[in-house]
């Protein structure tokens, strides 16, 4: 176990400790939009309304559902928050206008955050890999992002996916949509230290909202 998984470990016991088991009020401290999960009445319309419904693991309706009922465990360790793509359909559509959106992604950063998010899960690993290349620089990287992506899994594995996708690859290129320069450098928001003072400070305003939470 790494440092980081150590570290994730700790401060899940701490905070299961700190709620026992009050899952509803640990959701409602830590999660952007929590408090209105006890809003949820349950109707089911944003597990219709989800283009990809049939494939959650659970539906933000029972993810609602399993929180008031105190499944901790079995909520922050699903991958079922991984699965939003923020269509918004189910924001639209909800009869008391929930964040559900919001939440979902919330619920999945706080299980990241506490080292319960599943591991090997492919939306939770482009999240994190894109949010690492977007502020390097400012900007997405396209091309690194991709490489990434492809060799996450090794070598062999980065250069059978690259080839299979060879056709798409030159038609970007053509395009002018993927530059193969962009490896060297790529190109970059003209201020970067503003870019990486508003994070700062970002990141200084939700550290403060988990001390006082």
């Amino acid at each position: 176990m790494n440092a980081l998984q150590t570290t994730g470990s700790q401060a899940n016991a701490d905070v299961s400790a700190r709620y026992r088991n009050n899952f509803l009020q640990e959701i409602e401290a830590n999660v952007e939009g929590g408090e209105w999960v006890r809003m949820c009445m349950q109707c089911g319309v944003c597990a219709g309304s989800c283009p990809l419904g049939d494939h959650w693991e659970h539906t933000p309706q029972k993810i609602f559902m399993m929180i008031r009922a105190g499944k901790r465990e079995e909520v922050l360790k699903s991958d079922a928050m991984w699965m939003c793509t923020s269509c918004y359909n189910c924001i639209v559509r909800c009869p008391r206008k929930l964040p559900i959106t919001h939440i979902m992604h919330g619920i999945a950063a706080y299980s990241s955050r506490l080292g319960l998010a599943p591991k090997m899960q492919p939306t939770r690993d482009f999240s994190q890999l894109f949010w690492k290349n977007a502020t390097r620089t400012g900007r997405v990287n396209e091309l690194k992002l991709t490489i990434g992506l492809y060799f996450g899994d090794g070598v062999v594995a980065g250069i059978k996916k690259g080839w299979g996708m060879r056709n798409v690859a030159l038609g970007l290129i053509k395009a002018g949509r993927l530059n193969p320069f962009e490896l060297f450098g790529g190109h970059k928001c003209k201020d970067q230290k503003g870019i990486a003072a508003m994070l700062r400070k970002a990141r200084e305003i939700e550290d403060r909202k988990q001390v006082t939470s």
